[in-house]
């Protein structure tokens, strides 16, 4: 056997394990789980926390109200205190929206409720002090924040949501998280929220890599896709949505003509306003 026919048999392998390690990235790893069925009222609009600007601040109970108002669904984020109580905050510092330079896990429920959100009246609320407010006149669109392998969140969050009478849904750019949800939550409609980190924030790890390629959806068997509108041609959002037809939720819309779109396209979108704050 000749130096060429041993590189051709070489290289015949090498393309053969390509197509093997695809064939499971397709057929596997990236393919969504047994779908939960939606309820209608679920593929909407929703505000992205919650119906803020104008001097509403974000995740206030206040841009919840509006966004009931408005008769569109809601977005909202949820993390723990200190001492265990589901909040409803986005970031995990609270600088930006607050001023104060701490991080919300290292503060207990009772300190968060005291603090202003962007000098207004409005302070952090806790998750059960928005679902009655909503009350189950919008659905709500439940985020759960996580990067770590953590999932303590998930049973208090569940433990909350099957007191509550009105509509909900689940997602989060964790797939441990939606895995953990769905042990509490089986029937809820949950999603994988998809983020290309790789990509947006220069992290080059294995993990990172795969869940940049949505590889981890074995893990998570999601209902649905979120994504950025920027990554609307990615493979695999294109993989998920269109081979497997997931249902797909878009962000951040901003302004009724990018709503228009999402909604063109078949996209639950979840949007801000135009106004700045």
């Amino acid at each position: 056997m000749g130096p060429l026919e041993i590189i051709l048999i070489i290289l015949g392998a090498i393309a053969a394990l390509a197509l093997l390690l695809f064939l499971i990235y397709v057929l596997i790893l990236v393919r969504p789980g047994k779908k939960v069925k939606p309820s209608p009222s679920l593929m909407c609009e929703y505000a992205h926390r919650g119906l803020h600007g104008n001097g509403v601040p974000e995740n206030s109970l206040q841009a919840f109200e509006l966004a009931c108002g408005r008769g569109c669904g809601i977005e909202l984020d949820v993390q723990l205190s200190k001492d265990g109580e589901v909040m409803v905050f986005h970031d995990y510092t609270l600088n930006r929206v607050t001023g104060v330079d701490k991080k919300l896990c290292d503060l207990d429920a009772k300190e968060l409720t005291s603090i202003p959100l962007k000098g207004t009246d409005q302070t952090i609320p806790t998750f059960k002090e928005v679902l009655a407010l909503v009350d189950g006149r919008s659905p709500i669109l439940v985020e759960l924040k996580g990067e770590n392998f953590d999932v303590s969140l998930c049973k208090k969050v569940a433990d909350i949501l099957l007191e509550y009478k009105g509509e909900y849904c689940i997602e989060s750019f964790n797939p441990l998280l939606i895995k953990e949800i769905r042990k509490h939550l089986p029937h809820a409609f949950r999603g994988q929220l998809y983020s290309n980190i790789w990509r947006d924030k220069n992290r080059h790890s294995a993990i990172n890599l795969g869940i940049s390629l949505m590889a981890f959806n074995f893990l998570a068997k999601p209902d649905f896709i979120a994504y950025d509108k920027v990554d609307r041609k990615s493979l695999p959002v294109r993989l998920t949505t269109k081979l497997y037809r997931a249902p797909k939720f878009v962000w951040t819309a901003k302004g009724q003509q990018e709503v228009d779109t999402a909604n063109s396209l078949g996209e639950c979108p979840i949007f801000e306003l135009e106004e700045k704050e």
